[in-house]
């Protein structure tokens, strides 16, 4: 069973294996909020490897710099955006430069679950 947890920015759902979020409406996600998850993957995900799974329901915007952040996370194997609109499939073609991790644009949740599972049983 999943654990839910609720910020001010955004709905994080912690499996087993990764995590799903939901950014809210309208925000700017900033290096800042990387603590967050770093505070997430030693908390939930300590000694062993996870994904990372946006599901991008909403408008909001990502300030590049923090893929600099994301990238040192360790145990972080693999990061993937879910989202239909052309406009965001876009947009992931540029995040992917700045992320150095496996990541990979998802029309379904359940596709980006599944690639996910996939990187972190070969690690």
């Amino acid at each position: 069973m999943p654990t839910h947890l609720t910020l001010e920015f955004c709905s994080f759902e912690v499996h087993e294996n990764y995590v799903v979020v939901v950014m809210n409406e309208g925000i700017t996600v900033s290096p800042e909020h990387n603590d967050i998850l770093l505070n997430v993957s030693t908390k939930y995900f300590k000694n062993r490897n996870f994904g990372y799974i946006t599901h991008r329901k909403n408008s909001y915007s990502v300030d590049p710099r923090i893929y600099f952040e994301t990238s040192k996370i360790e145990n972080l194997v693999a990061f993937a955006v879910v989202s239909s609109e052309e406009i965001k499939m876009c947009t992931t073609d540029l995040e992917r430069i700045f992320l150095k991790k496996p990541f990979q644009h998802f029309e379904s949740l359940s596709a980006a679950k599944v690639w996910v599972q996939s990187v972190i049983d070969v690690q």
